[in-house]
């Protein structure tokens, strides 16, 4: 019976055993690792794409979207305490709900890191294309620099920094605490300073009509913002190390994540505020859809007028500081995102890398994508394929239509591991944990509805993406995976070394 094949829990936590950590984090602590894995590449990249959507009523989606993260990490934060080892919620999911669901489950992660790899990617092409432009003069064609969807032909810069960061993972360099503790304080103070500027100049009137769209708008935005929460999860899988989990861990998580939504707030009042960001309709008066083909020919007639729309930039927060007279700030502000962004793209396309070795090590998928190089002692050859995908999602897509994606992946697997936390504490009652989810049975359920209305809330070519990608997933489930299976095969064991990847880079906080 496929879902009769659990990997036994007691193997997971036999390896987990031997990798005890010393329980040093407060409650400070983990809400300072949460701020600093949350803020980040969403809030840069995707504000435009929720004033599309949204208009000024991207305020409330930050709040829905900042609601259903916390209440998913309560339900995270349990089994990553009771479970803390490689794998992330594809290993939950194996030890609860069987095979079936955790192949479905690591085959949705892949949608999360390396299309969020993308997505950052593009993000990231955008800041620098219009720091090169603004501050050094440079004239770059858009058919370079802008993927088929933005008026362009190929994202050249985006091409060029997944392959970067790439080439980095394979030769496993390693970055430093302190490197990353740096880079995570330029993307704090970018954003402040943002906000410094662009709060005392709001103008009133540019919130009306606060929800062009109806609510229906804001919960699509709120279903894309949710990109902008993503790495929350960093402060739930720290609970191992955490003094005091029962206490500390939901104030971490819901103290990052409500400093987090209050930070994004105040940027997003900026934006609109200070230079408006009401959604560009068509020449008969139709809203447009974000990251259309549509879209970016209304832009560029705007743009030929010379009246742009923040919903129309690729670097939304640099351009709203270039538009209410300071272009030199603007131009730091895409420097901090230059310099920051490929952090962010770095852990993505290590996370993919992790979870596909660990399905590998599991017999699901080929045992080529778990060999290690000779010399580097890294997991080179599904980190160049992961490599490959990137770069080519970065090439050929906008943000907007990728983040989407990588947020349906995302979404599953949290409603999952959310399902899981519910059903082992019915079916494994005295299992030790370290930390256990408040009122389990709200919180998980609410987690699950959560996700499903923001899954629900997303594109409707989003959607059925999902669905054409779980249904390959069947396929090569069937076709390869479900023969090859350890599990399937009688070995069921969980060693040290198959716990984890070789020396690899450590993932930077994003």
């Amino acid at each position: 019976m496929i879902f009769g094949r659990i990997k036994s829990l007691d193997a997971i936590l036999a390896t987990a055993e031997k990798k005890s950590l010393t329980r040093s984090l407060g409650a400070f602590q983990l809400t300072m690792l949460g701020i600093g894995a949350v803020i980040g590449t969403g809030i840069f990249v995707l504000t435009a794409e929720a004033a599309q959507k949204a208009g000024p009523g991207m305020m409330l989606s930050f709040v829905i979207a900042g609601f259903v993260c916390a209440v998913a990490a309560l339900c995270y934060a349990e089994m990553a305490a009771m479970v803390p080892v490689s794998g992330s919620a594809y290993t939950y999911s194996y030890a609860v709900m069987g095979e079936l669901i955790a192949w479905m489950v690591g085959w949705a992660l892949i949608l999360e890191y390396a299309v969020a790899a993308g997505a950052v990617s593009v993000g990231w092409s955008g800041y620098v294309v219009g720091l090169l432009e603004n501050a050094l003069g440079i004239d770059i064609p858009d058919l370079l620099v802008r993927g088929p969807y933005d008026g362009g032909l190929v994202n050249l810069p985006a091409m060029g920094i997944a392959g970067l960061v790439t080439w980095l993972l394979v030769i496993g360099t390693k970055e430093s605490a302190a490197v990353n503790a740096v880079l995570v304080a330029i993307k704090v103070t970018a954003l402040t300073l943002f906000v410094v500027l662009a709060v005392p100049v709001i103008n009133m009137e540019n919130f009306t009509p606060f929800s062009p769209l109806g609510f229906a708008g804001v919960s699509a935005a709120a279903a894309s913002i949710f990109f902008a929460y993503v790495g929350f999860d960093a402060v739930s899988t720290a609970a191992e190390e955490t003094k005091n989990p029962q206490r500390n861990m939901p104030i971490g998580l819901i103290g990052s994540l409500g400093i987090c939504t209050i930070f994004y707030i105040l940027v997003a009042a900026g934006v609109i505020g200070s230079v408006g960001a009401q959604p560009v309709a068509g020449p008969e008066g139709q809203i447009l859809a974000p990251g259309s083909i549509e879209l970016s020919q209304q832009c560029a007639a705007l743009a030929s007028a010379g009246k742009e729309a923040v919903v129309c930039s690729k670097e939304a927060l640099a351009w709203t500081l270039r538009e209410i007279g300071w272009p030199q700030i603007g131009n730091l502000i895409g420097l901090a995102a230059g310099l920051a962004l490929p952090s962010v793209i770095l852990m993505m396309m290590f996370g993919q890398t992790r979870i596909f070795f660990v399905m590998s090590r599991d017999g699901l998928l080929p045992a080529v994508f778990s060999k290690v190089h000779p010399r580097f002692h890294t997991p080179h050859v599904i980190t160049i394929l992961t490599g490959i995908f990137v770069a080519l999602f970065a090439a050929f897509f906008p943000v907007g239509k990728l983040a989407d994606i990588s947020n349906s992946g995302t979404l599953f697997a949290f409603a999952a591991v959310s399902i899981a936390v519910l059903m082992l504490r019915r079916t494994d009652p005295s299992r030790k944990r370290p930390f256990r989810t408040p009122a389990i049975m709200i919180t998980a359920p609410i987690a699950v509805a959560g996700c499903l209305y923001l899954f629900w809330s997303l594109g409707v070519e989003t959607k059925l993406m999902f669905v054409g990608w779980a249904v390959i997933g069947l396929i090569v489930y069937f076709a390869y995976s479900y023969k090859r299976s350890h599990v399937g095969r009688g070995l069921n064991e969980v060693h040290e070394t198959d716990a984890d990847i070789p020396p690899q880079p450590v993932p930077p906080i994003t």
